[in-house]
């Protein structure tokens, strides 16, 4: 059942809870009208956010306030995704095409310098970001990524297929509850995942790895933060990997953390992670 209008009241909802002044904006790229939160200090340094696949900009509600006092947040709606950003223009054939996307944010919103964080899928599109346009960004923070330098776990994916294949409010929360241990604690959040069933979304881009080569020369100072209990990948392998590929970055494994509570459910620990590693 398509219930689009219940879905951006679910999401306008979680955006109430955003701490501080929010508004949205509306940039035009080659591929369409990308909807950017923004928020926080206005001469702060720049901080770009990317929700995991079906969170939208509103995933970062928990943890935006603590970022806000040091930086100017624009919290996207990823192209092709769910939200309000409309994919309406050139279509998105694989990650050359997302960083051609993030390209024209950054040049119309003159993000330039700008720290990038991502989480899951959206941290796979930072990564691959990083290694197209280092020049352009400041620090780079990856939470819990996803097909950056292990693959994703088979279960992981298989028991999301049924909730893809037929989506419905049982069917999200379900998939949350056996990946996190239980349900959100925040019952607008928790409602805002339901809706997300009927919501409509054109592209996701599959996700290919990055080569070692091509992570050995990445520039960016980067934080890998893994969640010790994800279902989405194994952490420790991930952890050794990142370790491995990028041997620069700083590597961290958060005690507790499922892969689905970052950054929602575990706000205060992630908030201070990145309060230090982007000061």
């Amino acid at each position: 059942m398509d219930d689009t209008a219940g879905f951006f009241r679910a999401y306008d909802d979680v955006l109430r809870r955003w701490p501080g002044k929010l508004h949205g904006v509306d940039v035009p790229t080659p591929y369409g009208t990308t909807r950017v939160q923004v928020s926080g200090r206005e001469d702060g340094t720049p901080l770009v956010l990317l929700p995991g696949g079906g969170a939208t900009s509103a995933a970062w509600f928990a943890t935006a306030g603590a970022l806000a006092p040091a930086h100017r947040i624009h919290a996207v709606d990823l192209m092709g995704d769910i939200g309000r950003s409309i994919h309406d223009g050139a279509p998105l054939r694989g990650a050359a095409d997302l960083t051609a996307w993030l390209d024209a944010l950054f040049d119309a919103l003159n993000l330039d310098g700008a720290h990038l964080c991502g989480h899951s899928y959206g941290a796979w599109i930072a990564l691959r970001y990083a290694l197209h346009a280092p020049h352009r960004l400041g620090r780079l923070a990856l939470l819990d990524p996803v097909n950056c330098f292990t693959g994703m776990s088979p279960r992981y994916l298989a028991r999301a297929l049924p909730m893809l294949l037929r989506p419905s409010a049982e069917r999200v929360h379900s998939f949350h509850r056996w990946e996190t241990g239980r349900d959100p604690e925040d019952p607008v959040w928790h409602a805002f995942l339901g809706s997300t069933a009927t919501a409509r979304r054109s592209k996701v881009v599959a996700m290919r790895r990055p080569r070692a080569p091509e992570l050995a020369a990445c520039t960016v100072p980067t934080l890998v933060l893994l969640a010790e209990r994800s279902r989405a990948h194994d952490p420790r392998r991930a952890a050794a990997a990142a370790r491995r590929l990028l041997p620069s970055a700083r590597v961290v494994t958060l005690s507790g953390a499922s892969h689905h509570s970052l950054p929602t459910e575990q706000p205060a620990e992630v908030s201070r992670l990145l309060r230090e590693f982007f000061a």
